[in-house]
């Protein structure tokens, strides 16, 4: 999959990993991919309520290697 930018926000405690996303897809255009990296375990329900609150789609979540992967596309409409 192709990202258009990374947020790494590992080790940023709640709300910091959404502020950061937040900043990333104000730079992005319409279709382009973030890839959010996260310690919180409160981003696990934040990133996604926040993608769909946006008009954002989420792509993928997952956990690698201890860290919190999230792949979030700009719509057209966001």
């Amino acid at each position: 999959m192709h990202v258009d930018e990374v947020v790494d926000a590992r080790d940023l405690m709640c709300p910091m990993p959404v502020l950061a996303a937040t900043k990333a897809m104000r730079r992005l255009g319409p279709t382009q991919v973030i890839k959010v990296l996260a310690t919180d375990k409160g981003a696990l329900s934040d990133i996604p309520a926040w993608a769909e609150d946006n008009g954002y789609e989420l792509l993928s979540s997952g956990i690698e290697e201890g860290i919190l992967v999230f792949f979030i596309r700009k719509t057209e409409e966001s």
